[in-house]
Formats: structure tokens, sequence, C-alpha cells
């Protein structure tokens, strides 16, 4: 798996995105404390509002930054948009007022909308070839992994030394360091073959994303990831500080079963991607999350669940989880030309987040009106429809659709 890392362009890329991570790590624990400083007991609720306005900016914003990225130097504008975003981080600590909050995590990511899918279809014109972009996609999952295990860690020991709003300097130097490390390779930057207006561009990466088979069910499996990870994300807490009456270092213990069963996934698919095909793997990864989210509502409907089982019940939808959406990449390098590949990762952005954005919500009000076993079972219904679609509408052979989509109006 490390033997992409003998690219140079590719290093520097990952470096990248590990210290952008890792400054984003420190930002969500410094924002959920400045959110309690401004408004205590009520801090739930501007977090919440902060996370509806992190997926309406991904939404909204990303069709709109791909159909300008088609006009620019894609090197010039991921830097640009790692400084916007290290301005906005370094402005946090002065806030004073909630609404100056939701301001500036709007702009912050309104950039991250801009840059995330633009660095994503930068990865394929540096790697080339399909088994080291592969390997590429199982290395970027685990920085996402490592970075939601261990920033709280680097946050919690940063905290005995400094006050919480130092956090976001913490931030806005990693972002900096992004912005060096890209700005020290010459990246690719595919130009389109034919002059379009903005809308053609704002919508050309929808259009072509939806008229393709396989990335409609690459959309009806992310469907399903996003009910598996909304349920983790949304009610561990509850889980483990109301029906386990545990302690707040047991959260992280069992989010940590979470990443650590999605790591695991990022480690053996490679291998698995070598041999079968994404759609069987995809799938398989797909299933295994439901079923496994489907049998924990079953165990906490009849028996006491420990911390053990709940670590190992969550490694087993962080497994189908990771597996279900890692190679997506791959897919979505594989339907689009390289002058196209903004505009379709865009699209995956803005069509996944759009996702998040229903079952986030649903998550958390099945919790507060239902049970754990309950809220467990609806997630798991509300899973299995993407699942079911992907299984109808994505065709077991692939077809050559990238002539099709680069005639599409």
């Amino acid at each position: 798996m490390l033997s992409v890392l003998k690219n140079r362009v590719y290093r520097h890329l990952l470096a990248a995105q590990v210290v952008a991570l890792t400054g984003t790590g420190l930002a969500t624990v410094a924002l959920g404390l400045l959110a309690y400083e401004l408004a205590g007991d009520a801090a739930g609720l501007v977090l919440g509002t902060a996370l509806t306005i992190k997926m309406v900016a991904y939404v909204v914003i990303a069709p709109i930054a791909a159909a300008v990225a088609e006009r620019l130097d894609r090197r010039r504008m991921l830097v640009a948009l790692d400084l916007v975003r290290a301005a906005v981080a370094v402005c946090l600590p002065f806030v004073s007022e909630i609404w100056q909050v939701y301001v500036l995590i709007f702009v912050l990511q309104s950039a991250s909308a801009g840059f995330t899918p633009a660095f994503q279809a930068t990865i394929p014109d540096v790697l080339t070839d399909e088994q080291d972009y592969t390997r590429a996609l199982s290395l970027s999952r685990l920085a996402y992994d490592l970075e939601s295990l261990l920033s709280p860690m680097l946050a919690a020991a940063l905290l005995v030394f400094v006050s919480f709003n130092s956090l976001f300097w913490g931030t806005g130097l990693g972002f900096i360091a992004s912005a060096l490390l890209v700005v020290s390779v010459v990246l690719p930057s595919p130009k389109p073959s034919q002059r379009r207006g903005i809308y053609d561009r704002t919508t050309r990466g929808i259009r072509l994303y939806l008229s393709t088979p396989r990335l409609r069910g690459l959309l009806a499996l992310t469907w399903t990831a996003a009910a598996l990870s909304a349920m983790i994300i949304v009610n561990t807490v509850v889980i483990v500080r109301s029906d386990l009456g545990l302690r707040e270092s047991a959260v992280a213990i069992a989010l940590a079963g979470f990443g650590g069963g999605s790591m695991l996934a990022a480690f053996v698919l490679p291998r698995l991607l070598d041999r079968y095909m994404d759609r069987s793997v995809m799938m398989i990864g797909a299933t295994l999350g439901t079923f496994a989210m489907g049998i924990s509502a079953i165990l906490f409907a009849l028996v006491p669940i420990s911390l053990t089982g709940l670590f190992l019940l969550w490694a087993c939808i962080g497994f189908g989880y990771s597996a279900t959406l890692t190679p997506s990449g791959r897919l979505l390098t594989r339907s689009a030309r390289p002058e196209d590949r903004p505009a379709v990762f865009a699209a995956q952005f803005t069509l996944s987040h759009a996702c998040w954005l229903v079952l986030y919500p649903l998550a958390g009000w099945i919790m507060t009106t239902t049970s754990t076993a309950a809220t467990l079972g609806w997630m798991t219904l509300a899973a299995a429809p993407g699942l079911i679609a992907a299984c109808l509408i994505w065709p077991r052979r692939p077809k050559a659709v990238l002539k099709e989509q680069a005639d599409t109006p």
C-alpha cells in the first residue's frame, strides 16, 4: 500500500490532507467548547445549526465551485481555498455572538466544498495506474479514520497548556501547511475541450453522474452508508452515557470501534479490489453494515449490551461503511474524462451530503422519541432501500459510458 508514496506529488498531497484534517479535528473540539461558552446549555442547538449550515454549504456550493474551477488553474485554486479556510479559522477565537459563528462556519465550509472535490479529482490525474489509485484511496480512508481517533487526543493534550481558543490557531496553521504542500508541486489541470455556459458548467457534473448507471448505484449505496454512519455519529454518545451508564471516555472507545472497523477495511480493500469487481465489494460492504445494524437492534431489544459488545458491533458497521464508500473514487474516475472529473467528484460530494442532511436529523429525532433498539431498527430500514435500489439499477457487467457522457448536452 505504501509504495504509492514514492510518487513525490502524491506524497505531498497526502501530507497536505493529513495536516488539514488534523487542523479540522482541532477545530471540531474547539467549536464545541466555543458553543458552550456562548450558549451554555443551548450549545447542542448551536452545534446542530452549525452542522446543518455545513451540509447546506456542501450541497449548494460544491456544484458552483466546480463550474468556476473549470476555468482556473487547479493548484492556484486549492492554495487560495486553503488560505481562505486558514483566515476563517484565525477569526473564530474573536467571535462574541452566535450569529458570527454561523457566518464563519458557512464561509469555512463553502471553501471546503470547493476544495475537497477538486483535491479528490486531482489524485487520479497524478496516479494514473488504477492499482496505485486504489491504494491511495485506502490511504485516504486511513487518514480520515486516524484523524477521528487522534485529533481529540491531541486536542486534549493541548488543552492542558492552552485555552480552547488557541486550538483555532492550530487549525489555521494546518490549512497554511496544506497550502504550502500543494504549492510545492506541479499539479495537472485538464481544461475542457469546449467552452460552456455557467448553467451548463454548474449542472454538468450532476447530469453526467445521474446519466451513468453505476454512479446511480453508487448514490444508492451512499444513502445506505449515510444511514449507518448517521446512527453512529449522532447517537453513540446517548447510547453510552444513558443506556450503558458509562463515562465520557467510553464514548471515545465506542467510536474507536467504528473507526477501527473502517481502518481494517481500508487495509484489506486493495487486495479485494484486485480480485473482485467494485460492485461486488461495495454491495457486500453495504449488506454487512446493514445486517450488523439490524443485529444490533435485536440485541439491544433482548439482552444488556456491554461496552465490549458495542465496540464489536460498531466495528462491523464501520467495516461495512468503509467497504461501501472507499472504492467510490475508482467509479468516479472511470466514469468521466479528466476535464470532467472535478464536476463529477463535486456531484458525488453534493449528493452524498444531501443524504447526510436528511439522515443526521432523522437519526437524532427517532432517538429522542423512541428507544435505542427501535432507533437501530428504523435506521436499518432506512438503510435497506439504498441497498435494494443499487441491486436493481447498477448493472453487473460494466458498460462503456465515457463516450456517451462526453456527448451529453
